[in-house]
């Protein structure tokens, strides 16, 4: 595992970053919650929490993948398509067993938010189309 505290930063040195299409601007940070490593995601005055697990597990996922792969963003109370990252961001069958986002009511956007970071730490290759973006695993 990379040290994400370092490369992300902190709650007063966040990461500045725009969705894949580069239609809206976030912040990301590192930050501890009941003992767990956790991103924080702030868009506006909308702040989200994920695991910082999904970094290394979507990264390893997508190495076994080893294809494109549609990012597929919803919402916590949409379903998302099957075979997308924001369905595996949530399935019983990813690492963790269930959803990488930690704060109920928000857990949804994994594949809105992180994808950009992880292009950003240069672990994947990410489009930045207008809409309908995929992500996969940088080639070795």
């Amino acid at each position: 595992m990379l040290d994400y505290k370092n490369l992300i930063g902190t709650k007063e040195t966040p990461l500045n970053l725009k969705t894949a299409p580069g239609t809206s601007d976030y912040t990301m940070h590192v930050d501890i919650k009941d003992g767990l490593d956790i991103l924080v995601c702030t868009v506006g005055k909308t702040i989200l929490h994920y695991d910082l697990r999904g970094i290394d597990d979507l990264v390893a996922m997508l190495k076994a993948h080893d294809d494109w792969i549609p990012l597929g963003s919803k919402d916590e109370k949409q379903e998302p398509e099957e075979g997308t990252v924001e369905h595996w961001a949530r399935s019983s069958n990813n690492p963790i067993g269930g959803w990488y986002g930690l704060k109920k009511n928000f857990r949804g956007r994994f594949a809105m938010y992180v994808p950009p970071l992880m292009e950003h730490l240069g672990l994947v290759e990410l489009e930045h189309n207008a809409r309908d973006n995929r992500m996969r695993a940088k080639p070795s």
